[in-house]
């Protein structure tokens, strides 16, 4: 479960030399971020930047990540281990993966992977990664995020492969990626700025080994990887011991729940995450892979952490994470998982938080709006494929209010701008607005969601996935529910509005209106109100 610290004796790391090699590789995951930010052409990765990027050394373990996504970050050491364990990286090699019962979360996200090799050597010394949200990777629907029975009702899978050689790209492998796509163009030139970030993360990594040396650059990274496990570490002693169960529910498209059990058990020098109980796979998106699972408990643990602690493999050195084969939580083929990235991995998170508040009743928040809230767009000729997630309300603390109309958790990402949107798609915004008073009552209010309403200028396909839809996210401490989200069309902008359910996939056509009301968060704290005088 983990490999030991440093031995007694050993000469203790300089801290002001660490801090500058954790600056100077984050520093590189940040530019590969930027370069693929710039490079991209769709708005989920230009503008939302639905991206991460992150640095690993020779084992694999990750020693830096740029501040992006944490559904990304804590799965991807194990689409690596899949690479690695398939593939023989060469200079200049580029794998391309989405495998998500091969350590990847769903089919729309594209790991790419590089090898950093020191002169002289043969085998990589590091490997730079970088994963993104491609607006499309086929499947029945536009944007590839829509209900479907099954992984290929899905999408394209692809195991471990080579998509460049030595600097050159396999044009036979790229063209059969295209031709499983929406927007080829677009997916092209999307997958080539997540190459060219690559390239700049093995010249920066080049560079450093350059200046500093191949084996003092490996011994830093292990020094970095070593001081999270520790703070980690020491971080788990101070909080109670015990055992805690908790659960939660899932809505299913075709009605009903699926139920999430999580036993967190906290003994001396173990700590386990046990999801084992949890309900079988269902025939429905919202089943989930090993990887994402880790991602949830990683991040969660990350936010007890003190600030500055560098976020790489030294926190998943401390605790085990289980999950049953076959269940909800562990799908395998050919299970389908499109939502389970996006929607469970939140509804995961407000899991963890709640056992975690089982000790630590007074420090951490209420459930935030637990989801992302998923809007897909296309054309049946595959002319335009859009995807999106919209922004919800935060719970509300110990330090006060939550915040409004914000991505949380497990999403880091921003919002398309409205003439970016227009641009992109045909569908005008009528308008986007914080949805008042929608965040839960409490001492700390929660914060509020959006309410967000479009028109069809053309006929559209769309694709709407969403938790949070009956009830809305919990409380904590005393504190009420933030209002659920919902989302209804109104047929030629007229008459009644057909609500829809959480999971969907349905045409517009031109002058349906389309309003999307995302949940606020939970409120914190038991409110009373003041006596009139």
């Amino acid at each position: 479960m983990s490999r030991p610290l440093r031995s007694r004796g050993a000469k203790s790391p300089d801290p002001v030399r660490r801090m500058v090699f954790h600056h100077l590789l984050a520093a590189t995951a940040e530019e590969m971020g930027e370069s693929l930010m710039r490079a991209a052409f769709s708005p989920n990765i230009r503008e939302r930047r639905d991206f991460s990027c992150a640095l690993f050394d020779a084992s694999g373990e990750m020693i830096a990540q740029a501040a992006h996504l944490p559904v990304h970050l804590g799965s991807a050491p194990l689409s690596l281990k899949a690479v690695m364990q398939d593939l023989v990286l060469q200079p200049g090699d580029l794998a391309l993966v989405n495998d998500p019962y091969r350590g990847g979360t769903h089919l729309p996200d594209l790991t790419v992977v590089a090898g950093v090799f020191a002169p002289g050597e043969s085998t990589p010394r590091f490997y730079c990664l970088n994963r993104a949200h491609h607006a499309d990777i086929g499947g029945a629907y536009p944007g590839s995020m829509a209900p479907a029975e099954d992984i290929h009702g899905e999408g394209l899978r692809i195991p471990p492969l080579l998509l460049v050689r030595q600097g050159k790209i396999d044009s036979a492998v790229l063209a059969l990626f295209l031709a499983n796509t929406r927007v080829p163009s677009e997916r092209h030139a999307d997958l080539l700025a997540q190459w060219s970030a690559c390239r700049v993360g093995v010249a920066r990594m080049e560079d450093l080994i350059a200046e500093y040396g191949a084996n003092q650059l490996s011994a830093r990274s292990l020094e970095l990887i070593d001081w999270t496990e520790e703070r980690t570490r020491q971080m788990l002693r101070e909080l109670p011991k015990g055992v805690w169960q908790v659960e939660d529910t899932l809505e299913l498209a075709a009605g009903g729940e699926a139920v999430l059990r999580l036993e967190w058990s906290h003994q001396r020098n173990r700590c386990r995450f046990d999801f084992s109980a949890s309900d079988p796979a269902v025939d429905d998106g919202i089943n989930t892979v090993h990887a994402v699972v880790l991602s949830a408990v990683h991040y969660c643990l990350r936010l007890l952490l003190p600030d500055g602690t560098p976020t790489n493999g030294g926190i998943a050195r401390c605790v085990e994470v289980l999950t049953r084969p076959g269940s909800v939580l562990d799908a395998s083929y050919p299970s389908p998982v499109a939502a389970g990235n996006v929607e469970t991995s939140q509804r995961l998170v407000d899991l963890v938080l709640a056992a975690l508040r089982c000790a630590l009743p007074d420090l951490l928040p209420a459930a935030s709006a637990g989801t992302m809230s998923n809007l897909t767009l296309g054309a049946s000729d595959g002319t335009f494929a859009y995807y999106e997630t919209l922004a919800g309300g935060a719970g509300g603390g110990p330090a006060g209010p939550g915040a409004h109309a914000v991505h949380t958790h497990m999403t880091n990402t921003r919002n398309t701008p409205v003439e970016v949107f227009e641009r992109a798609v045909p569908l005008r915004v009528l308008s986007t607005t914080v949805r008042r008073e929608s965040g839960g009552a409490g001492i700390a209010r929660g914060g509020d969601g959006i309410l967000r309403r479009l028109v069809a200028l053309t006929r559209v396909k769309l694709g709407w996935s969403a938790q949070r839809q009956g009830s809305g996210p919990p409380g904590a401490c005393g504190g009420q529910p933030g209002e659920p989200g919902g989302a209804e069309v109104r047929r030629g902008g007229q008459g009644p509005a057909q609500p829809l359910p959480g999971q969907v996939a349905l045409w517009l056509n031109p002058g349906d209106e389309l309003c999307v009301r995302t949940p606020g968060g939970g409120g914190h704290g038991r409110s009373v109100a003041k006596k009139k005088r």
